[in-house]
């Protein structure tokens, strides 16, 4: 190209070079061979067969009884599975969660479109419209508005981070008293973090800094499912317990919002107390004040605040679409006397319909910023979290599968042994029961499902009043602190990578036994005045 010739020079032939370059000599494929072996056989592909191996394990040499003992077996496989590539994350989380979808119609357990509905069903729907709008909720910058506020008020000055963390947990606990659970945790997650980003990342972080962190996503992970117990609205299992009180005694007096409030309100204030005081004798010793308080500075932190200006249009549509959707999630069933407006549809509407036509309007309402823009628009949903839907569309499958397979009813009748035992030790011993369920096997609402007839059945034959056993049930469902599939809240907390498993268990298993133990003391004090249980069953 620039008039000049550049030949390429060609060597020589040597009689007495190698016909093999160094690349391809023995001694280099013997290191290939054995970076290509090392490669096959590590860890992570160990743990890969692990699971298919475990399930055949348990197909060939488990035998259960009955007639689905072969379906029970099958299914009880598919768990070992499932649950060994989720604990040691040998294959992604989210693909393993698709594993059900070839799993099941393999295994004989469910066709392949029955599997596949349980990946879209109602609380799906109610969890995708909620992240649309924590994802609008965040490109608005209305939860670090919402986290400067909350962290401006409990801040202190000095810096007190057992205060700071009281703060943040508080307003989880009462935003979960009203939202579904999976919405408060959607909700407030993005206001924790948005205190965390004022923090170095990675190796740079003190060792007080991390606490701190781990303390506040720990914190909102855990005051989300204890504040939704204290409501009958907070969580679909206390719905489901007064849905099946009304219907195992349609002559007793119904549970109502205040009758439930009454008991639930000040056990889970217990709770929470306690809980905060763990998680700062853990995460927030004395003395790391000083350490944090240079990222906390109130005088910056008002500067910040005044920065995101006066509130847009943007964010107070959204935020008055994300009050709507509280109102109607609160509203739509509310009491027997005042049945609210789901009954105008005959319960066809469910809390993920409302979610979702929500979620819709921020497609529609424009934002005043730019012509023809609208509050949302498809490439800024393209952050939604599939990996977490699809986790929880793997509980919701393996839940069907395992009342598919008849494995619900041998786990079921795993439970008869409590009918002979006294009632202080058969309270604690139904908290952990349908807390391990949770934990391991299914979803809390399916494990009340699961377990109220049965303890309906048990405090029969021990001449107790059934509340005494169904709320132990109920309520135990919702103590699945130590895993981060136990519950959609813990998926949400482990999903931001600032705790991992051992935080969870560090702090899910004290706040599991404070739990148990309260429920256990005041079901037959408290509970029994506020539920009357000393009164005959008409």
């Amino acid at each position: 190209m620039n008039g000049t010739h550049t030949s390429i020079p060609i060597p020589d032939h040597d009689p007495k070079a190698p016909l093999l370059s160094d690349a391809d000599s023995p001694v280099h494929r013997s290191g290939s061979f054995r970076s290509t072996v090392k490669s096959i056989f590590n860890l992570k592909n160990l743990y890969v067969l692990l699971g298919p191996v475990l399930c055949a394990g348990v197909c060939y040499f488990v035998k259960l009884d009955g007639a689905s003992g072969v379906g029970s077996r099958n299914m009880l496989g598919v768990l070992m599975w499932v649950f060994t590539w989720w604990l040691t994350e040998a294959v992604p989380m989210p693909v393993t969660s698709m594993s059900p979808l070839f799993l099941f119609p393999m295994f004989g357990i469910a066709a392949a479109d029955e599997v596949a509905h349980s990946y879209m069903d109602d609380v799906i729907a109610l969890v995708l419209g909620s992240f649309i709008l924590a994802l609008a909720v965040e490109h608005y910058n209305i939860h670090k508005r919402l986290a400067l506020n909350v962290t401006l008020l409990f801040c202190g000055d000095p810096l007190n981070p057992p205060l700071l963390l009281l703060g943040i947990c508080a307003t989880t606990f009462f935003v979960s008293m009203w939202m579904h659970n999976v919405a408060t945790a959607v909700m407030m997650m993005p206001v924790a973090t948005g205190i965390l980003h004022r923090f170095p990342i990675g190796s740079s972080r003190s060792p007080a800094e991390t606490n701190f962190c781990k303390a506040v996503i720990l914190g909102v992970t855990y005051a989300t499912p204890i504040g939704g117990m204290s409501t009958l609205t907070g969580t679909g299992v206390n719905l489901i317990l007064v849905g099946m009180w009304k219907s195992y005694f349609p002559e007793a007096d119904p549970i109502s919002f205040n009758t439930w409030s009454f008991f639930a309100l000040p056990m889970a204030l217990l709770i929470f107390f306690i809980f905060w005081a763990v998680l700062c004798l853990m995460y927030c010793p004395t003395g790391s004040g000083p350490a944090l308080s240079t990222h906390l500075d109130k005088t910056q932190l008002k500067r910040e605040l005044d920065a995101l200006g006066p509130v847009a249009f943007a964010e107070k549509m959204v935020l008055a679409i994300f009050s709507i959707l509280i109102f109607l999630w609160m509203t739509k069933n509310i009491t027997d006397d005042i049945p609210g407006w789901g009954s105008l549809f005959d319960g066809r509407a469910g809390d993920g319909t409302v979610s979702v036509m929500m979620a819709t309007l921020l497609f529609i309402i424009p934002n005043r910023k730019q012509e023809g823009e609208k509050l949302m628009d498809w490439n800024k949903c393209k952050k939604l979290p599939w990996g977490i839907i699809l986790l929880l569309g793997a509980g919701f499958a393996i839940a069907d599968g395992v009342n598919r397979s008849g494995l619900a009813d041998i786990l079921a009748n795993a439970l008869n042994f409590l009918e002979k035992a006294p009632y202080l030790a058969v309270a604690p011993a139904v908290c952990l029961v349908s807390s391990l369920i949770t934990e391991l096997v299914t979803s809390n609402n399916a494990t009340t499902t699961l377990v109220i007839p049965i303890l309906i059945q048990i405090a029969s034959i021990m001449h107790l009043h059934p509340l005494f056993l169904m709320i132990p049930g109920a309520i135990g469902a919702q103590f699945a602190f130590l895993l981060p599939t136990a519950t959609p809240s813990n998926v949400v907390g482990f999903s931001t990578g600032y705790i991992d498993i051992p935080d969870m268990i560090k702090i899910g298993l004290p706040l599991k036994i404070v739990g148990i133990a309260a429920v256990s003391l005041l079901m037959p004090s408290l509970g029994s005045l506020v539920f009357e249980t000393n009164k005959p069953m008409q």
